[in-house]
């Protein structure tokens, strides 16, 4: 599996991303400019990132404006063709922004920055620790989306416990049901909010992140 970064003005994540590709994961790793639309070198059984950050320095809304890029427009044709595509964080707000994923990412319930190791799991293993790093991270779909979402399966992450369980007080930021992350219902695109590339190095103290690129399938 071959990766693509796209780098927006305002991604900080998109250097993190590359090293925990390619050094920890040992993937081929291409970096993609968002002016760019030439995706050509990737098949659909290659993954495409949106990295952490403030793209285009998250003026309008958070993902609002990196949506219209030339680039985004070749990954939302990618993702249609069954392409694999991950957003995190400031990604995951452009792929909702984009309509390949669902819901919205609004402000921190507190108002604030957070910026920390929680914990997240997928409902079968104990609590993955992972950093956050967000202002509008704060999932929010109504319930009828959100009954969707969890009869197809959709829900990939929540914010719980280190043993795992899921707890009101270890949600930083207010998000509906905990959700941390979430997969379209092709299974194809996922989104979330925490920082796995940040823990994928034994330098690091933490190699959690491995095991979340494990659960998605993109290891």
């Amino acid at each position: 599996m071959k990766f693509g970064v796209v780098v927006f003005p305002g991604s900080n994540c998109d250097r993190d991303m590359f090293d925990s590709l390619q050094q920890d994961l040992g993937k081929e790793v291409v970096m993609l400019w968002h002016k760019d639309e030439d995706l050509s070198m990737f098949t659909t059984d290659d993954c495409i990132v949106l990295p952490g950050g403030f793209s285009y320095g998250d003026y309008l809304r958070c993902g609002a404006i990196a949506r219209f890029s030339p680039m985004m427009k070749s990954v939302i044709d990618f993702a249609n063709r069954g392409g694999k595509v991950l957003g995190v964080c400031n990604g995951f707000q452009i792929l909702c922004e984009s309509g390949l994923l669902p819901g919205a990412l609004l402000q921190n319930e507190n108002r604030q920055f957070v910026c920390k190791n929680v914990y997240i799991t997928n409902g079968e293993a104990s609590g993955l620790k992972i950093p956050i790093a967000h202002g509008e991270g704060r999932y929010f779909a109504d319930d009828n989306l959100l009954n969707e979402l969890e009869a197809n399966n959709q829900v990939i992450f929540r914010y719980c416990n280190e043993d795992g369980s899921l707890s009101v007080e270890e949600n930083p930021n207010g998000s509906v049901r905990n959700i941390a992350g979430i997969r379209n219902k092709a299974g194809n695109v996922f989104g979330m909010m925490p920082h796995p590339e940040r823990a994928t190095n034994k330098l690091l103290g933490n190699l959690d992140g491995l095991a979340v690129f494990n659960i998605l399938g993109l290891n």
